[in-house]
């Protein structure tokens, strides 16, 4: 069931089994693997269809193809990974995959095909042709199909508008959330609360995520004491639209799977050094790139379609090709003019394989997750299949005991303080606009000391600023049996305010991971420690109160 936007009915606060806080792919098929008889709450913050998954262009990756086989895709997986994925954790992707899309078949996505069997194309490090694709629109398709059956489910209560402002955490287990639902701000109690928030690439300036992937489901999962790991490793893809007036577009890896390359301003390879030149891993071409516009003065390189029937581009890419026509590109007669932005996050709150995560109660599905399928460095399109195998695991979660959970009534009352200026409000905007723009600088393709550690004093006498906001400290204070009634002014404030604040502790995080690993190795590259080295084959791990550590690696 979907309760309309903007509506002023509020939300029961009592008796919900499971809480899943986000709508993506991750969220979407956590609330249809969940077993029908329990009461399932979906929170998303948005009242638009803006996510990451919807934005993925590529695919999903499965073995389906007589030439492709199990061990080829954990081959596959391991050797992108750059040592450090969990090798249980790939296995049972690679595994369960196939099964995955048979279940997505069955629920009505309909993937491209190829005579009498599915399309697949091929992607960067991918040894075979798996990945399956609905045109360059296959994340669209695949929320959509999921949507459709989410409004039909009776069990489900779909609310958008609604954002989580804290996790309730008693006795040590996570049991429900605080929400800001339109102008009212109160707590809902559950059994079970699953993170399927996406990912951060939206802290950099230069992103193809939408603004809600700012890091808010680290934040949110750091602040209940949830052990959080491998945030150093963030995958900047090489290929997003770098055209003036233009957002930064993806423009789809499987373009190079079926022909396109890369070629600077002097017709030039930037990538004419790596192994694999165009299809390399996204990190060696991302950096590639990077050096190649520094070395020519540029803010871009090319990207020549020319190589590929341009049937086949109307046929397969017509997304691509219509947003870069929006733009004045035209992909069938000139390059189009990319260069690499944040794409993905390798790392997040960490999880067992059941998505259980190391706080009892809470769990994670999706990119907010450190499931150990990625590793350093995720394989192109194993994304949205971590999402599909890792929901499943849904169907079996452990509940709190809802004897333990004392039910509450809710009283009015409404919030003494005094509303913001205008001025007040853009300066809080500002500030955000200015910590993404500190972020790509500092915390980009390439990293260092230096830089990272500036940032990071800088950071921190901005939050403990920060915290001494009267409006966000009154979050604090609220009891279970109050629900707050918000100013408009009041509401447009806080939720810029736990923006800017949930960006600063996930970006602070961040950074101390990135300055505690002292190598370069995957999505996370230091000119300072430019090298691979052994004693760092190890999971960095990070938790509230508690000095970052090195986790080793169990296979």
């Amino acid at each position: 069931m979907l309760r309309p936007p903007f509506s002023q009915e509020p939300i029961p606060i009592n008796n919900w089994d499971v809480i899943v806080i986000g709508a993506g792919a991750a969220g979407l098929m956590t609330c249809l693997e969940l077993p029908s008889n329990l009461k399932v709450l979906l929170l998303n913050r948005n009242t638009s269809k803006a996510s990451s998954s919807r934005w993925a262009q590529g695919g999903i990756a499965s073995v389906v193809r007589q030439d492709d086989s199990f061990d080829l895709h954990a081959e596959d997986t391991l050797k992108a990974g750059d040592g450090l994925c969990d090798f249980q954790a790939v296995e049972m992707l690679v595994k369960e995959a196939p099964s995955c899309v048979e279940r997505l078949q069955n629920l009505g996505m309909i993937f491209d095909q190829s005579s009498d069997q599915l399309a697949t194309t091929l992607e960067a490090a991918h040894s075979r042709r798996r990945v399956l694709h609905v045109k360059d629109r296959t994340g669209r398709a695949l929320v959509e199909v999921l949507e459709d059956h989410i409004e039909n489910q009776k069990n489900i209560l779909h609310c958008r508008g609604v954002r989580v402002t804290e996790l309730l955490i008693e006795n040590k287990e996570c049991r429900g959330v605080q929400v800001l639902d339109g102008a009212n701000l109160y707590w809902i109690k559950s059994r079970a609360v699953v993170l399927a928030t996406g990912g951060g690439g939206h802290l950099f300036t230069n992103t193809t995520n939408p603004s809600q992937s700012s890091g808010e489901g680290i934040a949110l999962a750091w602040k209940a004491g949830a052990a959080i790991e491998d945030l150093e490793f963030v995958q900047f893809h090489p290929t997003a639209l770098k055209f003036y007036g233009a957002p930064c577009f993806l423009i789809s890896e499987a373009l190079r799977g079926e022909g396109a390359i890369l070629v600077d301003k002097n017709g030039d390879s930037p990538v004419k050094n790596l192994e694999n030149r165009d299809l390399a891993t996204r990190d060696q071409v991302s950096r590639a790139i990077m050096k190649n516009m520094h070395d020519n003065d540029e803010d871009h390189v090319g990207l020549d379609l020319r190589y590929i029937d341009p049937e086949k581009i109307v046929e397969r890419f017509p997304t691509i090709l219509s947003r870069c026509q929006d733009y004045g590109v035209n992909p069938l007669n000139e390059v189009i003019p990319v260069a690499p932005a944040a794409h993905y996050w390798m790392g997040g709150v960490k999880t067992d394989l059941n998505a259980s995560s190391t706080r009892k109660g809470l769990y994670a599905v999706g990119e907010v997750a450190s499931t150990g399928v990625h590793g350093a460095n995720r394989l192109a399109s194993n994304s949205l299949m971590e999402c599909l195998v890792f929901a499943r695991k849904m169907s079996s979660i452990v509940l709190n005991d809802f004897s333990k959970v004392e039910k509450f009534d809710r009283s009015f009352q409404e919030f003494d303080i005094e509303d913001p200026t205008e001025d007040q409000i853009s300066i809080i905007t500002e500030k955000i606009d200015e910590l993404r723009k500190l972020c790509w600088l500092n915390l980009g393709v390439s990293r260092n000391k230096v830089n990272m550690s500036k940032f990071l004093n800088y950071i921190q006498n901005d939050i403990d600023k920060l915290n001494k906001n009267d409006l966000l400290n009154s979050l604090e204070k609220i009891k279970f049996d109050q629900k707050i009634k918000l100013s408009e002014r009041n509401r447009r404030t806080l939720n810029l305010l736990l923006d800017l604040k949930n960006r600063q502790i996930t970006t602070i995080t961040l950074l101390k991971a990135c300055l505690f690993r002292k190598e370069s190795r995957g999505g996370h590259y230091r000119d300072d420690f430019p090298d691979k080295d052994k004693n760092w084959e190890c999971h960095t791990r990070q938790q509230l109160d508690q000095k970052i550590q090195k986790r080793f690696i169990k296979n």
